[in-house]
């Protein structure tokens, strides 16, 4: 079995320090252990929900939404010094 070396943030790595079910858990074994939810949803989707107003947000899900629309910057003009 092949291994690999990786970078994490020290908030990713506390994580999965904390994840252990055990002290001699392998970082490996946790990983291996978690699972993902395989249905992502998508813009148009997305839309669609809101859309049918089958969609309600909560107020904090709604400030979050805000936050990040505010931090949002254009892409960096790839075109513009050339």
């Amino acid at each position: 079995m092949g291994t690999k070396t990786i970078s994490l943030k020290d908030e990713a790595y506390n994580r999965l320090k904390a994840a252990r079910r055990y002290a001699d858990e392998s970082f490996s074994e946790v990983v291996l252990r978690a699972t993902w939810p395989e249905d992502t949803i998508t813009g148009k989707a997305l839309l669609a929900l809101f859309g049918s107003r089958r969609l309600h947000l909560r107020p904090e899900e709604l400030d979050r939404l805000s936050a990040m629309k505010q931090r949002d910057l254009p892409p960096e003009d790839k075109w513009a010094g050339s």
